[in-house]
Order: C-alpha cells, then sequence, then structure tokens
C-alpha cells in the first residue's frame, strides 16, 4: 500500500480564499446577484418562439439559465463546507441566508421562464425541439415543461418563492442552528468530554456495550432538550410543502419526491414489496448477531455494533490507500480521480469537536471540482462512508463533458454511483481478510449496510409518509412523533430489536431537508441498481468502466425507467430485477448464518 500522507482537511481556499471573510466570496455573490437581475430582465423581455427557426435568442436564454445555476450551485457548495466543518461559524450563516434568497430568486425566474414555456403551441415546441442546438436538451426541456403545466400561475408560483425563503428554508436554517447547539456529554479517561453529534454518532459503533448505551442515553437527553423545537421545525416546514401543494391540487405526498427523482409510483411500490418479502432473512441476521453479542435482542444502539472482541482499524492513510488500490481493479479512471482526490485534499476527514453530524459531497461546477466531508475514526463503516462519498465525486466528474443543464440527475441515481463504489469495497474487504474472523467482521458490517437500506431507511419512509398524511390535519406533537417513529422502526425491523430510537426523526437530517422531501427511498433504490450494475461489471472486467461512465452520463436526460432499459435492459416496475439485487444480500446473510452456527 501507498506510504503518502494525505490531509485530513480539505482546501477550500482554492475556491474563495478567506473562508466566511472572503472577499472573493463576496464578489462572487454580488456577481451572482448581477448574472441573476440579467437573466431575469432577458427572460421577461423574451418573446416565445414562432416557429422553428426562432432559435437564436431562446438558446442564449438557455445559456443564461446554465451560468446562473452554475453560480448558484457553486455558492451554495461554498457554504455548505464552511457550515459543515464548523457550525459555531455564525457568519457562515449568514451567507447562508444570503445564498438561499439567491436561490430563490432564481427560482422565480425559471418559474416566469416555464411558464413562457407552456405558452409555446405544441406543434411549435416539437419543431423547436428538433433544431441542432436543442436536440441533446429535449429531455430536461419536456420535463420542465411538463411539470410548469401542473403548478400554479408564474404570480402565484413566484410568490412561493419568495416567501419559501423565511418558509421551508428558514425552518431549515432553524433546524441546523439548533444542531450548532447540541453537545453530548460522554466521561473518557476520567474526562468528562463534549462531543460533536457526528462524534457522539460514531460510538455507536463502539466494541465496548457500555460505551454505545452511555453515549445513546446521553444522545437521547440531548435531542429531546430541544425536541419541542426540532417538532415545531418540523411542523411548520411539513405545513408550508403541503399548502403549496393543496394549492396546485397535488393530492399525493409522494408527487414531488417521485417527479424530483423521475421515478414512477409504481417502482417504488415493487421494491418495497420484494424487500418486505424477504425481511425474515434479515430478521435472521439480527437474531443471530444478538446472541453472539449475548443479548436476547439487539437495542437501537446496538445494531451498528461490531462483532468479536476486536475491531478492525484503518489510519486515514491506510483507509485511502485500501481504497485506491480496490478502486484500481475497477477501472483506471476511477482509480486516477480517486487519487487526485486525496492529493489535493478535497476531502474533510479530522475527528474533532464543532463539526456538523454525517458525510456528504458537494460540486462546484464553475471549478470541475467536488468536496467530501465525513468525520473519520478508523472503522470499516468509515472506510466504506469515504469509498461511498468519493462515488459520488466520481458521478460528477463522469457528467464533466455532459451539458450542463443535462447534469442535473436526482438523488437515487446519484445513489447508485455512492453505493456503487461502496460495494467495490465492501467486497474487497471481504475477499481480502487475512482470517476467519477478520472475513466474518467484515461479511456482517456489509450485511449491516444491507440491512440499513432495507430496514433504517424503510422506517424512515413509513415514518414520513405517515407523518405528511397526519400533518395534513393540522400540528403533530413531540409525543405523536415519538410514537410514529417507534412505530415505524417496529414495522421496518419486523420488531427484531428491544428498544428504538424515538428521537429519531429529530436527530436525522434528512427529515428537515428542505430541496426534496423523502430523502430517503432514493438510498434503497440507489443500492439495489448499483447491486444490478455491480454484477455486470464482475461479468465484464475493467472493460466495463466505459460502459458505465456512459450510464453515468445519462443519469440526467432520462427516467430511471428508460436508464435502466437502455444500460441494463431491465424492467424497473416487475419484480424480477428487485428480486436478484435482494437475493444477492440475502446469500450474504446465509454466509454469515453458516459461518456462525
Amino acid at each position: 500500500m501507498s506510504t503518502h500522507t494525505y490531509s485530513l482537511n480539505w482546501d477550500l481556499d482554492v475556491f474563495f480564499k478567506g473562508g466566511s471573510d472572503s472577499e472573493d466570496f463576496h464578489k462572487h455573490l454580488s456577481n451572482l446577484a448581477q448574472k441573476l437581475e440579467h437573466f431575469e430582465k432577458h427572460v421577461s423581455d423574451w418573446d416565445i418562439p414562432k416557429n422553428e427557426n426562432d432559435v437564436a435568442a431562446f438558446s442564449q436564454l438557455l445559456k443564461d439559465f446554465q451560468e446562473a445555476a452554475q453560480m448558484q450551485r457553486q455558492a451554495g457548495a461554498f457554504v455548505s463546507c464552511l457550515q459543515a466543518q464548523n457550525t459555531n461559524d455564525l457568519e457562515a450563516n449568514a451567507l447562508r441566508g444570503k445564498v438561499t434568497n439567491y436561490g430563490a430568486k432564481l427560482q422565480t425566474i425559471l418559474t416566469t421562464f416555464d411558464k413562457k414555456l407552456v405558452d409555446i403551441l405544441d406543434e411549435q415546441w416539437a419543431a423547436l425541439l428538433q433544431h441542432p442546438e436543442m436536440k441533446e436538451l429535449q429531455f430536461i426541456l419536456n420535463e420542465r415543461r411538463t411539470q410548469a403545466k401542473e403548478k400554479l400561475s408564474k404570480e402565484q408560483e413566484a410568490l412561493i418563492q419568495v416567501l419559501s425563503v423565511d418558509g421551508y428554508h428558514g425552518w431549515g436554517e432553524m433546524y441546523d442552528t439548533l444542531v450548532s447547539q447540541i453537545k453530548v456529554p460522554f466521561e473518557e479517561d476520567g474526562h468528562l468530554k463534549e462531543l460533536s453529534v457526528g462524534q457522539a454518532h460514531n460510538k455507536f459503533s463502539d466494541a465496548d456495550p457500555l460505551v454505545r448505551k452511555t453515549i445513546f442515553s446521553n444522545w437521547q437527553s440531548a435531542w429531546n432538550a430541544h425536541a419541542d423545537s426540532f417538532a415545531s421545525t418540523l411542523n411548520h416546514l411539513a405545513g408550508f410543502r403541503l399548502a403549496v401543494y393543496k394549492e396546485r391540487g397535488w393530492d399525493s405526498v409522494l408527487k414531488e419526491a417521485l417527479s424530483y427523482n423521475r421515478m414512477q409510483q409504481k417502482t417504488l411500490d415493487v421494491m418495497w414489496e420484494v424487500i418486505t418479502d424477504y425481511k425474515q432473512h434479515f430478521v435472521a441476521y439480527l437474531e443471530r448477531k444478538a446472541k453472539m453479542l449475548g443479548k436476547e435482542k439487539l437495542s437501537f444502539y446496538d445494531v451498528s455494533a461490531p462483532i468479536g472482541s476486536t475491531e478492525k482499524k484503518y489510519t486515514y492513510q491506510e483507509g485511502a490507500a485500501f481504497i485506491m488500490e480496490h478502486f484500481s481493479a475497477f477501472g483506471n479512471k476511477l482509480a486516477a480521480f480517486t487519487k487526485q482526490a486525496f492529493e489535493d485534499r478535497w476531502i474533510e476527514a479530522e475527528d474533532r469537536s464543532g463539526k456538523r453530524p454525517g458525510g456528504f459531497c458537494t460540486s462546484f461546477p464553475m471549478s470541475g471540482q467536488s468536496r467530501i466531508f465525513m468525520t473519520y475514526s478508523g472503522s470499516p463503516s468509515n472506510v466504506s462512508t469515504l469509498a461511498h462519498e468519493l462515488g459520488h465525486a466520481f458521478h460528477s466528474y463522469a457528467l464533466r463533458d455532459v451539458h450542463p443543464l443535462n447534469r442535473n440527475y436526482a438523488m437515487n441515481v446519484a445513489e447508485t454511483a455512492s453505493t456503487f463504489a461502496e460495494m467495490i469495497v465492501a467486497d474487497a474487504s471481504v475477499k481480502n481478510a487475512s482470517s476467519e474472523e477478520e472475513k466474518l467482521t467484515l461479511l456482517e458490517d456489509k450485511i449491516n449496510r444491507s440491512a440499513t437500506f432495507f430496514m433504517n431507511i424503510y422506517a424512515r419512509f413509513l415514518f414520513e409518509t405517515r407523518f405528511y398524511e397526519e400533518r395534513k390535519d393540522g400540528i403533530v406533537s413531540k409525543d405523536r412523533l415519538n410514537a410514529l417513529m417507534m412505530e415505524a422502526q417496529k414495522e421496518a425491523y419486523g420488531d427484531a430489536l428491544e428498544e428504538y430510537d424515538p428521537l429519531f426523526w429529530a436527530s436525522k437530517l434528512h427529515f428537515f431537508i428542505t430541496s426534496v422531501p423523502f430523502y430517503n427511498f432514493p438510498y434503497t433504490f440507489g443500492y439495489l441498481f448499483s447491486l444490478g450494475i455491480y454484477a455486470k461489471a464482475l461479468q465484464t472486467g475493467k472493460d466495463y468502466e466505459e460502459k458505465y461512465i456512459a450510464l453515468l452520463q445519462d443519469t440526467g436526460s432520462m427516467t430511471v425507467e428508460e436508464l435502466a432499459k437502455k444500460h441494463l435492459d431491465v424492467d424497473l416496475t416487475k419484480r424480477d430485477f428487485w428480486e436478484q439485487g435482494v437475493k444477492l444480500c440475502v446469500d450474504d446473510v446465509k454466509a454469515f448464518l453458516s459461518m456462525t452456527e
């Protein structure tokens, strides 16, 4: 393995030097404001095409759209990184407000633009899209026009965007502010420490059951202290969203999420149906793990616990080297890209206080780079998370030569690239185990991720679906939120646990994300979809990398059903594809049960 020393901290100065006090960033925001003013005037003055030859003004308008969107995305990514690396950066929080305002203005302009697309006669529209300059944008333009037809008047939609700054987004920012105040006390080496939520969450993977139990108790107390505020925040965020749906005449709370993910309801239903049919195998896994840990049933805080007396640890350098070694077995481009990400400091991984919880990857479209955020403590799970986020970054890299307006891929296919990368590392870990004990530990870690997608994510989906339905009738109390979460977890886990996490709705950031609701089922979709891709890759070998990149390049310009048909020749609305993926995971469970008899 490589002996290269990679930094645990990312480089943000390459974008805007000086952090939240950056003069360059303030200039960028000023330029963004001017670009939005220009775009707004251009859209307002634009006379819709009367025939297929009237394409020049439309083409220029799309270029303005592209530039404004990229500038906005660049600003949003930078502020997200500032807030994540230091939850006490008050100036970054203020900048988030500005960026949110600009984002709302861009959406307001696009509302006018989209409504003008609707005004183009169908015959002219069809002819316009046949123009050489427009052909590659047919999907995205048709999608915008269709979605615009399902919305309110441009004046009403513009008002929604203005109000959303202090509506959805204001409540989302309130959540971030509340989370920044949370500290989880924990006694270690005779000293009482105040851990960030990110550091505390890593303790749930500790080998010591007392550590897990203690941190869970302290975790619950810390979140419960703010639970009333979190409940109010979640209710108002959802209430704003539901009010918009009602005005638009949308009955299904899933309409926006499915549309955003370019996915049919039938596809979602059959995916969950298959998972439910095979759930008992994963209940058996949890029961066996409980027995191995000396318990009748696992508690929620035991689910990620390592089996055995010790857990394999990787230094950051070892983790990086392991990922690069096994990425190279798949393809040279993925390996070279990953090496660049480590060498050019695209990753913030330091285990320190003051960071936000979780991990993410965000792209800087104007710079052609991404940044990855996580808190690395050396567990195999951390290595998997790092590989996962590098998969996201490679997805953006694969799209670098695609038209910018065709790079806006949905979350479900975004999670395909990340879980594909994670799978390469997980399989390699199991195959390269130095002993049967290590192999069993790594196999269990792999199965644990499957259980997360099939059980934990399903619990989130059940909770959010039921919460939104109840929210239609009024405020849902903190106690009711706790009850809904407990019910969802019991159902999703097949009642295999003895203690659940009633406050999971408060501690899971995804419920408070304002860009799109139901930030859950796309993870499971991506996991199973990537299993199908991974199977193809194993059959083909290194030559599959180019086909894989071709698939990624189409993710922003077709539905997931079309994508699967074109690149995998499968029908996602049928059980076959989903059963194939779930059965691969069941095979892992069977191997685990056999090894632990």
